[in-house]
């Protein structure tokens, strides 16, 4: 018998889930050992150099591997186009790159950055033979796939580079792990799918879905840029030990936050595609998604931000203690990042590239224009107003997303803010119950237990339905609904 898409659905969100938990666990464990073998210079150096790598990326996909999960029923020729788009774009693309890398080095002041920028932006030239492998796994939901060759992925780089670091390399081992894991998930996805790329070279599909492609290149792009701003900002303004701790606390609050967003991702698209014809069907299931999303994100992020402290103490040291302030504020933002994903999907999944576009564009306009604003009064004033306008944008979106479906706020106000609430008291509750005690490991242990089973306690006080499901499907995943 053919799986409901309900089913699909929740075995898919359950592969994503068991794939970003794993992968947020590998990353805090390689996290830890690099944090105490690396000074905050060390990550300041690789960290100025991401939001290089991430925009080629962005335009070596270009969005047409979007266009193809968009697709109702992409072909071979739809996936060879995009494969040897990604290829060739992303070879003229670290040819511009390589000869840029003085230039880097002198916007920065720190003239390494040249040989390790050559070395960094390989990365994004072997994931672009990936790109098309991983939008059909997507396409096609093989979600367990996915997580296999991620969590392999990972190890590997992560042997890698903490190897490599124990041997003195410093930054080249940070400079290492993104390369071995790119090469890693191309070879993984080679293995599993079936689909080869061929040399009939068709770029027709590319043609087809300019339009719709170019509006989500330049959207991912906004979006690079949005995330990568202040370190780039930090990195030529304030050194490379501030942006080092800035880097290490948006990576911490990024892990935090994309183990829900990537869960969620993984089966948004292809789902609200399926059921964008029936919107009434469509409502209910994005209503479901957004109580999900919440109901782990609000308590995952603000205890992130409760127990930031004794978290980075307890794990890289007291060496990263200018970090800990700047990782609460962030995590208070990071529990509504994940939103974003989901109404992303929303919109792109009505071929709506358009409004996911200009929202984008606005967004990084007013950001960019409050951060110069209060550039002169310091790292936690930059952070906290660009944190509450991310917050705030939300709203903007939602307004989108009534348009496009008649989804009301209303709507999502009833979702969300019951999870909110109920996350932000079990964390105040906990502060003041565990605030006697000193020794930070204990303290972040008891924290994490007394604020799970608080949390836990009150969901199930509450009857909240989406705990109920999602124990109902760990016990009984097989059942049909």
């Amino acid at each position: 018998m053919a799986e409901s898409l309900k089913d699909k659905t929740a075995k898919g969100l359950m592969w994503g889930a068991l794939n970003s938990g794993t992968t947020q666990l590998l990353n805090l464990f390689f996290g830890i050992f690099l944090g105490r073998l690396l000074s905050p210079a060390d990550y300041g150096l690789v960290g100025v150099l991401s939001i290089f790598s991430l925009i080629a990326g962005n335009l070596q996909s270009s969005g047409f591997s979007t266009a193809v999960v968009n697709m109702k029923a992409p072909q071979h020729r739809d996936y060879n186009a995009v494969f040897w788009f990604n290829v060739l774009m992303s070879a003229c693309l670290y040819g511009v790159l390589f000869f840029c890398a003085p230039l880097i080095a002198l916007f920065f002041h720190q003239p390494e950055l040249t040989v390790l920028s050559r070395v960094v932006f390989l990365s994004f030239f072997i994931s672009s033979f990936g790109i098309s492998m991983n939008a059909y796994m997507t396409k096609n939901m093989m979600q367990r796939e996915m997580a296999i060759v991620s969590i392999a992925a990972l190890i590997i780089s992560g042997i890698t580079a903490i190897s490599m670091a124990l041997a003195g390399m410093t930054y080249w081992s940070i400079a290492a792990q993104q390369v071995v894991n790119s090469l890693v998930l191309v070879l993984g996805r080679l293995f599993f799918i079936k689909w080869r790329p061929t040399f009939d070279f068709d770029f027709t599909p590319i043609r087809q879905t300019f339009s719709f492609s170019m509006k989500i290149l330049v959207t991912m792009v906004i979006t690079t840029v949005s995330n990568n701003m202040l370190t780039v900002i930090f990195g030529n303004m304030l050194g490379m030990r501030t942006t080092g701790n800035f880097f290490q606390a948006s990576k911490w609050n990024t892990m935090a936050h994309s183990l829900i967003s990537n869960t969620v991702m993984q089966v948004a698209q292809p789902v609200l595609v399926e059921i964008r014809n029936e919107q009434e069907r469509e409502i209910r299931i994005f209503r479901k998604m957004l109580r999900f999303t919440a109901f782990f994100a609000f308590p995952a992020l603000l205890g992130l931000s409760l127990v930031s402290r004794e978290f980075i103490v307890t794990t890289i040291g007291e060496g990263w203690l200018d970090a800990v302030p700047i990782l609460q504020i962030l995590c208070i933002g990071g529990a509504f990042m994940p939103f974003y994903t989901l109404y992303q999907n929303l919109v792109i999944s009505h071929g709506r590239s358009d409004i996911n576009m200009w929202l984008n564009i606005l967004q990084i306009a007013i950001q960019l224009g409050i951060i110069i604003a209060l550039s002169h009064m310091g790292v936690l004033h930059m952070v906290a107003a660009y944190t509450v306008f991310n917050i705030v944008w939300l709203g903007v979106w939602q307004m989108a997303a009534h348009r496009l479906t008649g989804l009301r706020f209303m709507q999502v106000f009833a979702d969300l803010t019951p999870f909110f609430f109920a996350a932000a008291l079990v964390m105040i509750a906990t502060h003041y119950a565990t605030s006697w005690m000193t020794i930070a490991p204990l303290l972040l242990l008891a924290r994490v237990v007394v604020a799970g089973i608080l949390y836990l306690v009150v969901m199930k006080l509450a009857h909240a339905q989406i705990l109920d499901e999602c124990l109902h499907y760990v016990t009984h995943k097989h059942h049909q609904a």
